[in-house]
């Protein structure tokens, strides 16, 4: 059993920035796959941006430029810095690790507002 907690998520101003944070606890040996999904209202969740233990990373196309995926395995903890953020950024946005032996975690996901 693996436990996420994030953090971070709140309404801000078209062009603003935001930091989500994801904590995990528990069974978290082997995690492989850090990273995050959003679901806006009336569509399928969706990558938002992953991160591997090796380091490789992908983000989706409308991300790319703006958003930057990091982990902190010391702290067990997975960062999403969004810059330059649009209308359409907003959804609630869900923390996920995975691995081979954790099997796939989601964590509860934070509200992310991007309003004028």
């Amino acid at each position: 059993q693996v436990q996420l907690v994030e953090s971070g998520g709140g309404s801000v101003q078209p062009g603003g920035s935001l930091r989500l944070s994801c904590a995990a606890s528990g069974s978290i040996f082997d995690i492989n796959t850090m990273g995050w999904y959003r679901q806006a209202p009336g569509k399928q969740r969706e990558l938002v941006a992953i991160v591997t233990s090796a380091g490789n990373t992908n983000y989706a196309d409308s991300v790319k430029g703006r958003f930057t995926i990091s982990r902190d395995n010391a702290k067990n903890t997975v960062y999403l810095q969004m810059n330059s953020l649009k209308f359409e950024d907003t959804a609630v946005y869900y923390c996920y690790v995975g691995g081979l032996r954790v099997g796939i975690n989601w964590g509860q996901g934070t509200q992310v507002t991007v309003s004028s």
